[in-house]
């Protein structure tokens, strides 16, 4: 690193856990991000501040006035400009050393495989039930941590499923769905959402991400965290691998197999 990059993030090197040798594995990560609104948002923003030297940030909607309740990525100039756009610009302000990849598209399945296989962490930031079963299976497939959050109303929840090891739950072991199945979403223009919640749970998956990328202490794998954000109670639930679930059972069969 160079002088201007150890002051930047002289307070990271000062924790003996992070170091010099850490802050440089944080600035030669690459994390995809899937959503650009109100988890998104605070992710990002923590990410690129931290110095990850590479994020990619997946969204296809633009910026709407209502979004600016909560999504503070983006500000009143940036109504009616793509969501990423307005993200890598905020992000540059930040921290103009951070490569930002802004990809205008609800990405599908096939570009999904794609992009995880090339980085190292995936954080769901979505609102889409389809979309965070076709975030995990790409996970899954591709056997990278995905750190995961969710809010809506007065209710957040996060978990991390680290699916480098084949004894871990992924998001389907939680949240099963079967084929003949449709996913319901419950967007924030009929439910409603806190704002503040959304901050709170996108801090910790950028918190989780980091620790991730680090390897230090200990993750949300195996635990969903649920925060009533009326009383502020923290509810936590220990999560075990569904032997039977479709998606990562059936890839832990493929790789023992093939051993």
């Amino acid at each position: 690193m160079n002088d201007n990059q150890l002051f930047r993030y002289s307070r990271h090197i000062l924790l003996p856990q992070i170091d010099i040798s850490g802050q440089e594995k944080l600035n030669q990560s690459k994390a995809l991000i899937v959503g650009a609104g109100g988890l998104g948002s605070p992710v990002a923003m923590y990410l690129a501040a931290s110095g990850i030297g590479n994020l990619i940030i997946c969204d296809g909607d633009q910026v709407d006035l209502t979004n600016l309740q909560r999504q503070i990525i983006h500000g009143t100039d940036s109504i009616g400009l793509p969501k990423v756009l307005s993200a890598q610009k905020t992000l540059s302000r930040i921290n103009p050393e951070v490569n930002v990849i802004a990809i205008q598209e609800r990405i599908d399945e096939p570009k999904l495989l794609q992009l995880v296989a090339e980085v190292d962490v995936v954080i769901d930031a979505s609102d889409s039930f389809i979309t965070r079963y076709h975030v995990n299976q790409a996970c899954v497939t591709h056997k990278k941590p995905l750190v995961s959050g969710a809010v809506v109303r007065f209710d957040g929840q996060i978990s991390v499923f680290d699916l480098r090891y084949s004894d871990n739950p992924c998001y389907h072991c939680l949240y099963p769905i079967n084929e003949d199945q449709s996913a319901e979403d419950m967007p924030c223009a009929i439910m409603g959402v806190f704002s503040p919640l959304v901050g709170i749970i996108g801090c910790m998956q950028a918190a989780e991400t980091l620790k991730i990328l680090l390897g230090i202490g200990n993750s949300l794998n195996g635990r969903l965290q649920l925060l009533d954000g009326l009383t502020m109670n923290w509810r936590s639930i220990k999560l075990h691998k569904d032997p039977t679930c479709p998606v990562c059972h059936n890839l832990e069969s493929e790789n023992t197999n093939t051993k």
